[in-house]
């Protein structure tokens, strides 16, 4: 990649660190939050609501760069986003941080899918494969960077200092996108799905309310759910240009990624936001040291995603690594099941590496594989489909893995005891816990995380049966100075 593609990629890496650094920093901070606003009860939807929102708002995000451009909608979502991290910051009451993070949210799904699909129109799939390894550093500093800031603000500070990180970073990217990124304008623009865009939307917040045990009168909500979906696939039919077109799913090498992306979201994001959770409570560390603790997950991901990358440009072969990537991350995730208080802390870090090293050949190739079989025309609508599902796992999985930990921690709790207290708590009291709640949240939490094992080893099934195509070596944009960056075709189109 060379010429403007160059100077566009650091405001891209600091657009999706923007965007996934929001997704870990609140893990560590949430007892903190909890003492300090109340309403245990909505703790986790702290997190649960920024997921949601973000995983609603991306394939609107995707179909309005394919629409209108890359380059407007992608700085309106980084507005947005900025807007609500100050909104979070100065919430008063739990319930107003929930409806701020949705905010927040609305912004955080389109920075994702803004930056990919933007790197998907200004590099070939075949150079792209190099850049795996620039884009896993961005996971990295997020993932390893967002509970070890959420941590030391908690323990410093206050939990409110989380969200001051980003508006400076949020008006840099902001000065930077605006310089560098030029795209051509869209030509055509069929009419918008409106009517698909809102049945979607509702599904998938029926998805998250029904995985999270949220959801009221459940038979109602499940009832609705399931019209919005055939709803939606109604329109997705019938529409002049859907919001998620079918015609994704009928490719194996949009629908094998897609599937994967859903499974591993599930797993990785239920696993990071919980535990730290298990570390503060039933192994007394910090909010510092549970959140150094996912630096072995995330160094796992930055080597494994940085060779396969370079292996990928190099062979211009994909297909070994999600498979290999899969089953390593399966063995890593029963590993930690077995963990208990009294586990030496050296194999749970040889755990998490494991983990990291197989979802470092998997995250990113995904897309990779999906924006390499998609027409021009569905780039945005390829990218952001492979990005919400894996939004939709990580949505579902955090709320199910929440749920499911909520309830094995109530059984497992002497009589008399309110589950409650052991997220009541301020961090600095977590010490006093009595010693019959830390022994019972120690043995509720770890066997959760052997329970997702098995989705991994399905994803693994699923990557043997995705398609080793060729990968484009041109890109799909075309400068107006008549040289691409990337080698694309001087007329505009992708070679097959």
């Amino acid at each position: 990649m060379a010429g403007s593609a160059d100077r566009v990629l650091p405001g891209l890496m600091l657009v999706m660190l923007l965007g996934a650094l929001d997704q870990t920093a609140m893990a560590p901070a949430l007892p903190a939050v909890a003492a300090d606003l109340g309403r245990f009860d909505l703790m986790p939807a702290v997190i649960t609501a920024y997921l949601a929102a973000a995983t609603v708002v991306m394939p609107l995000h995707g179909k309005l760069g394919d629409r209108f451009g890359r380059k407007p909608v992608l700085m309106g979502a980084i507005g947005v986003f900025v807007l609500g991290a100050v909104l979070c910051a100065t919430a008063t009451s739990m319930s107003a941080l929930v409806v701020w993070r949705v905010v927040q949210g609305v912004g955080g799904g389109g920075l994702m899918i803004g930056a990919q699909a933007v790197l998907g129109e200004v590099v070939s799939p075949r150079e792209r494969g190099r850049y795996l390894g620039l884009l896993g550093a961005v996971y990295v500093v997020a993932a390893v960077g967002g509970p070890l800031l959420g941590g030391l603000a908690v323990d410093h500070l206050s939990w409110r200092w989380i969200f001051a990180l980003y508006p400076p970073l949020g008006l840099v990217a902001l000065v930077v996108v605006a310089r560098t990124l030029r795209l051509p304008a869209p030509r055509e623009r069929p009419p918008f799905d409106v009517l698909g865009a809102v049945l979607l939307s509702l599904a998938v917040i029926g998805i998250v309310l029904l995985s999270s045990g949220m959801g009221g009168a459940t038979p109602l909500v499940a009832a609705a759910t399931g019209l919005a979906v055939v709803g939606w696939l109604l329109t997705a039919r019938t529409a002049a240009d859907p919001v998620l077109p079918l015609r994704l799913v009928r490719t194996r090498a949009i629908a094998i990624p897609i599937a994967v992306s859903a499974l591993i979201g599930f797993a990785l994001f239920g696993t990071i936001s919980y535990l730290p959770a298990f570390l503060q409570v039933a192994r007394g560390a910090s909010a510092t040291q549970a959140g150094l603790v996912i630096t072995a997950l995330m160094a796992g991901v930055i080597v494994t995603t940085t060779v396969s990358g370079r292996l990928i440009t190099r062979t211009g072969r994909y297909k070994a690594f999600p498979v290999t990537g899969t089953a390593v991350a399966a063995l890593g995730l029963a590993l930690l099941g077995t963990v208990g208080p009294t586990t030496p802390l050296p194999l749970v870090l040889g755990a998490l590496l494991l983990i990291g090293l197989g979802i470092g050949m998997v995250m990113q190739v995904m897309v990779l594989v999906a924006q390499n079989g998609a027409e021009h025309r569905d780039l945005g609508a390829a990218t952001s489909a492979v990005t919400f599902l894996r939004q939709i796992g990580a949505s579902t999985g955090v709320a199910a893995i929440g749920a499911l930990i909520t309830s094995r921690f109530a059984a497992a709790l002497p009589a008399g005891i309110d589950p409650r207290v052991a997220m009541r708590l301020d961090p600095d009291q977590l010490a006093d816990l009595p010693a019959a709640v830390r022994d019972a949240f120690g043995a509720a939490v770890p066997p959760v995380f052997g329970f997702v094992a098995p989705l991994l080893a399905l994803a693994c099934v699923l990557s043997i049966a995705l398609p080793a195509q060729p990968l484009r070596e041109t890109a799909h944009v075309r400068h107006s100075s008549g040289s691409d960056p990337s080698g694309s075709d001087p007329s505009g189109r992708s070679p097959r």
